[in-house]
């Protein structure tokens, strides 16, 4: 039987729609994340003190953990290429202030 080509994709590429509340994005200024043997579950959040809001919940595979963390490094090489080496921010410390504290 010969393969047939799947109408979802074109030119060996899948398309993907997004819809437009996914299309706007959401903002997020910090990142926990647990993980069971079967799963990594990555919360991203926006805090603001006092407070912060969970604005996403993403499960992923262990496997498709580690493609994302290879793709993120292969960008982040890229990105410091063209533009320079990132300087990472410090820790938080852990007297619970969070953000800018003037």
């Amino acid at each position: 039987m010969q393969n047939q080509p799947n109408p979802n994709q074109q030119n060996g590429q899948m398309q993907i729609k997004i819809g437009d509340d996914v299309l706007k994005g959401v903002y997020a200024n910090a990142l926990q994340v647990g993980h069971t043997k079967e799963e990594f579950i990555l919360d991203y959040m926006n805090l603001v003190p006092p407070q912060g809001i969970a604005v996403s919940r993403v499960f992923l595979s262990p496997g498709h953990t580690k493609r994302i963390v290879s793709a993120l490094q292969d960008n982040l090489k890229k990105y410091e290429e063209q533009f320079g080496e990132i300087v990472m921010a410090e820790t938080p410390k852990s007297d619970g202030k969070v953000g800018f504290n003037g």
